[in-house]
């Protein structure tokens, strides 16, 4: 049947498209194959070609299966953005094992749960995030710790003398320029602790590869209303559809340059980013964190053509004093999600450059992008039209029905980059799937509606979830998190209205009798021992107790409209 997005589909492209039946790693062998010599990696001026990236890969692979890593087994990687990120992901698939990403900025509270839920026993990181990941492996009983951990600095792929314009920014330097000591997996045998240059020198040959398109070659994790993250299993099938649409959508060639600066843990720089780049033959250009100044200059040295990001990027470089000094003309895409770009800012960028900015629309759940602009007929503030070989639809969240054009309702998406379930989790891969229509579909949680175009516009969440800049807080692991606090009895997360970062967290606690000395900032500085940055309360409300229903469930819904009413009513005091 013809949906009214089609009207306007990109002419040159299919509405379904057909992809390799092959695993990931192909994917990187091919390019390989066909552009030996170009450059695959950029890091402060270093550059990692298309052969060496193969080549390290597979000898990270040897080194990988020598330490008992066999099909399927869950291998962490806790990285910030770095080539060898890149280098270990694929060296990962080449062993024929499953990526476990894990966001850098977790402590090792959090950590735990990514090394015993997933039954991983070896970890690939940096030196500055070891120490974090060992501690979070040496509480653990002891047939539950990670066996064997490889660790890389930074400054194994790049000069740290380098000066210049593609020099990192000063404030990096503690952290990106140090040799970190390796820390000590307690009860581990004898060299458990490996550097990167001994397990790339190690001499081991790669397995036989034997995975294919319905392996698993992903476990991202994902959190939602209740408890600890999950992980949600994705086949090689489901990211290479993304990651060939991704190509397509784009029009990313081997002579694209990417801004690699969303970190590539997330599923969107996984997929959309990493994968796509790789698939392609492009180049990527990569920083470790956000800094506007570098990311200015490297737009304009290296002649940037792509930048996934999210809006808050955009408006923090927009706002640099050196701005006039910046070259964007390179660009010709430009775009991303997680957040609503503001109108003004991405008119700014059609009036200075002629970019619109691609909002786009995904979850860890869909590989990404279930959504897209497409590039001759944008809206603002919009989630776009399902992407290539996508169904989506808005049902009434209650009786599933569909709702007709223009009606809120909870979308829902069927598609072969919808994920296979959640890992150990038969309950929740139950209840997140519906038949409709003769097809299974993914229940996204998310509010939205479709207008007369076939256009999907968010208006609401069914799940609890906080969006801070892209990075998505969910309200029961914190409170999971902030009940080990010995001064806390009772806490209840919200959001809070946010002019930059869209929405930050805020917590209602109810203090212990013996505790009530307790501080706001007390409370703040235990968070960030305990959790990772963007998850930390950014303000305490105090109160004696919690609103709760007649079954003694905590009623945080009216905790957050009492929020969303004073922020109305703050708003309208300061316009009198």
């Amino acid at each position: 049947m013809d949906r009214p997005h089609y009207k306007f589909w990109p002419s040159r492209l299919p509405h379904a498209i057909t992809v390799p039946a092959t695993s990931l790693w192909h994917n990187l062998a091919t390019s390989a194959d066909r552009y030996p010599d170009k450059d695959a990696l950029i890091f402060f001026g270093s550059v990692i070609s298309y052969r060496e990236l193969v080549d390290q890969a597979e000898r990270l692979a040897g080194t990988l299966h020598a330490l008992g890593v066999r099909r399927g087994d869950r291998v962490v990687l806790d990285m910030q953005n770095c080539p060898q990120l890149v280098i270990a992901h694929f060296a990962i698939l080449r062993a024929n094992a499953v990526v476990v990403p894990v966001n850098p900025m977790n402590r090792a509270e959090e950590l735990k749960h990514y090394i015993v839920d997933p039954d991983a026993k070896v970890a690939i990181t940096t030196g500055d995030l070891a120490p974090e990941l060992a501690k979070a492996s040496n509480a653990l009983e002891p047939g539950q710790r990670l066996a064997h951990m490889i660790v890389t600095q930074f400054t194994d792929t790049f000069d740290p003398d380098v000066t210049g314009e593609e020099a990192p920014a000063p404030a990096w330097h503690d952290w990106l320029l140090a040799r970190h000591p390796l820390p000590v997996l307690e009860d581990a045998a004898d060299g458990a602790v490996m550097h990167w240059r001994d397990a790339l020198g190690a001499g081991h040959r790669p397995p036989e590869l034997v995975v294919g398109a319905n392996d698993m070659a992903l476990l991202p994790y994902t959190s939602g209303t209740t408890g600890l993250p999950k992980g949600c299993i994705h086949h090689h099938s489901s990211l290479m559809h993304n990651a060939v649409a991704g190509q397509l959508w784009g029009a990313v060639s081997a002579d694209s340059v990417v801004l690699a600066v969303i970190p590539m843990f997330h599923i969107t720089g996984t997929v959309s980013m990493m994968h796509t780049s790789i698939f392609s033959g492009a180049t990527l250009v990569i920083m470790p964190r956000w800094d506007r100044e570098v990311a200015g200059r490297l737009i304009s040295l290296r002649r940037i053509t792509s930048w996934t990001n999210i809006p808050t990027m955009v408006i923090d470089l927009l706002a640099s004093p050196n701005f006039a000094s910046f070259d964007l003309s390179s660009l010709n895409y430009i775009g991303g999600g997680g957040a609503a770009m503001p109108q003004a800012v991405a008119q700014r960028l059609l009036e200075l450059y002629g970019l619109r900015y691609m909002e786009g629309y995904g979850l860890t759940e869909t590989a990404a992008p279930s959504h897209a602009q497409p590039f001759d007929y944008p809206k603002q503030q919009c989630l776009g039209i399902p992407y290539m070989s996508t169904d989506s639809r808005v049902v009434d969240p209650d009786t599933l029905k569909e709702m007709p054009t223009g009606e809120a309702g909870e979308i829902i998406t069927s598609g072969p980059e919808v994920f296979q379930g959640y890992w150990k989790r038969p309950d929740a891969t139950a209840a997140a799937f519906i038949e409709f229509e003769g097809k299974r579909f993914f229940r996204t949680g998310d509010m939205g509606r479709v207008d007369e175009d076939g256009y999907f516009f968010m208006t609401d969440r069914l799940k609890r979830m906080i969006n801070a800049s892209g990075f998505k807080v969910w309200p029961a692991e914190v409170e999971l998190l902030m009940f080990r606090n010995p001064a806390i009895q009772e806490a209840c997360i919200i959001g809070t209205k946010d002019a930059y970062r869209g929405e930050s967290v805020k917590a209602v606690v109810v203090l212990r009798a013996t505790h009530k000395d307790t501080t706001e900032q007390q409370i703040i500085d235990w968070c960030r021992e305990n959790m990772a940055v963007y998850k930390i309360p950014r303000t305490v409300r105090f109160v004696d107790a919690l609103p709760k229903s007649g079954s003694g469930k905590v009623m945080w819904r009216l905790l957050q409209e009492d929020e969303a009413a004073d922020a109305a009513a703050s708003a309208k005091a300061a316009t009198v």
